[in-house]
């Protein structure tokens, strides 16, 4: 686009392996190790520029600077009671084709395997024993880190790097440890109802899962999900389908599907005092049922859904184009400017953040003034003002949006602020709850 090649031909080789590898140069700079995951099969077509890439960088750096990791699936045969290594031979016999010789074999599989077959694959896949690595299932993924630690593959990378004699100390897993411990069996448990359009999918939340399940250990506490339908949710059933829950999330999505169920959980959330998180969609969801139930506006809705609406309170934001939409959207990490004093900055402690943004929509700031005079705090703008980041509602026992994804950002050992703020939340909801006096 940029008119770089002008009329030359652009081909695989060199021009979209170089820019392949030039990405890889620039997310290591400043690192002393970058881990870099090349997804997808061994043999796929579309994987095969990556993997090409990754041939002439080992070439290009030196073999000491390089190692290659293969993950592969060991297959457990439950008809013939044992595992085969057929699958990874020949993985690895497609990757020698095209001039990659893995280093590690790092063997994902239901079950320990015992040395026969590590030797097996030491022998047909031309690395040594040691360098054959179990992954086997734990039984939480946290386990892991200690699992790999304790077969040497920490060693055998920083050997193959020849940093072993520089860089190589006992590192302290305790963090992990404890972090499994509580994860699986925390004594506080906190439960939270995700209304999402994708319920049945659970996966499509994994980070948010995840995010959730940082933001509980941090409080010493085991997250359990309740997933709620959107689609299935009414005014009519809202009480009973979010009966028992300590908080409610409403995450984002696209399309229409389970959006007024979304707005209902919403309504819910802000009269029964329970503590809500609205993100991305979630948040513009709130602010159309402020709109409608507080402010009066029983036609609010966001043109996303109703083109035709009279209090367009969510709209297209300016310079977007729906007839041009690949790589368009409002994307990645940018700045946020917080109220001093506001729910949000607490959680923080700041006024000044950067997040990960994937949205085309925004708050209309024509009518942003009505809804702040109704009583809706809009604590989080871009620095210059045009755009709303977060909104709260200032009485609340703790209600809070935003139109970023923090869950991007949280990490098991570092958990985004935002989780570990609604999970406490969550819990300080159900305390209270147990300490009333029952009818």
């Amino acid at each position: 686009r940029r008119g770089e090649y002008l009329g030359r031909t652009v081909q695989v080789i060199p021009h979209i392996t170089d820019e392949i590898k030039q990405r890889v140069h620039a997310a290591a700079e400043g690192v002393d190790v970058a881990i870099v995951e090349v997804g997808g099969t061994v043999g796929d077509i579309e994987s095969l520029p990556f993997l090409e890439a990754i041939r002439q960088m080992r070439l290009d750096v030196g073999p000491r600077n390089a190692v290659f990791v293969h993950v592969t699936l060991v297959p457990y045969i439950r008809t013939a009671g044992e595992v085969k290594t057929k699958p990874t031979q020949h993985s690895v016999q497609k990757l020698r084709e095209i001039g990659i010789q893995p280093d590690v074999i790092l063997c994902r599989s239901e079950y320990e395997l015992d040395e026969d077959v590590r030797g097996k694959l030491s022998l047909y896949c031309n690395v040594t024993r040691d360098c054959v690595i179990l992954a086997p299932d734990v039984p939480c993924i946290y386990d892991l880190p200690k699992t790999l630690h304790d077969q040497g593959l920490d060693v055998q990378i920083l050997s193959l790097l020849d940093l072993f004699r520089t860089h190589w100390r006992e590192p302290d897993l305790t963090p992990w440890l404890q972090f499994s411990e509580v994860f699986q069996r925390g004594d506080k448990v906190a439960t939270i109802g995700i209304v999402g359009k994708y319920a049945k999918l659970q996966e499509s939340y994994k980070s948010l899962s995840e995010a959730l399940a940082h933001g509980g250990v941090a409080n010493g506490a085991r997250v359990q999900i309740r997933w709620i339908d959107a689609a299935e949710l009414e005014e009519g059933n809202v009480a009973e389908q979010l009966d028992g829950v300590d908080a409610i999330l409403v995450p984002g999505g696209f399309g229409i599907r389970g959006v007024e169920g979304k707005i209902a959980a919403v309504q819910h959330a802000r009269t029964q005092r329970i503590p809500f998180l609205g993100i991305c969609l979630g948040m513009q969801l709130a602010v159309v049922e402020y709109a409608r139930h507080v402010v009066g506006k029983g036609d609010a809705h966001s043109t996303e859904f109703s083109a035709t609406t009279a209090f367009p309170v969510v709209d297209l934001m300016q310079g977007q184009d729906l007839h041009r939409l690949g790589g368009s959207m409002r994307l990645g990490a940018w700045p946020c400017s917080l109220q001093e004093g506001s729910l949000a900055a607490k959680v923080y402690g700041s006024t000044s953040i950067s997040e990960r943004h994937r949205h085309r929509y925004e708050v209309n700031n024509q009518l942003r003034g009505q809804l702040a005079d109704a009583g809706l705090v809009f604590s989080g703008l871009a620095p210059d003002g045009s755009l709303v980041e977060m909104c709260e509602i200032e009485g609340h026992p703790w209600f809070l949006a935003c139109q970023f994804h923090p869950e991007y950002k949280s990490r098991p050992l570092q958990p985004h602020p935002i989780f570990s703020a609604f999970v406490g939340a969550a819990l300080a909801q159900q305390q209270a709850r147990s300490a009333k006096p029952k009818k």
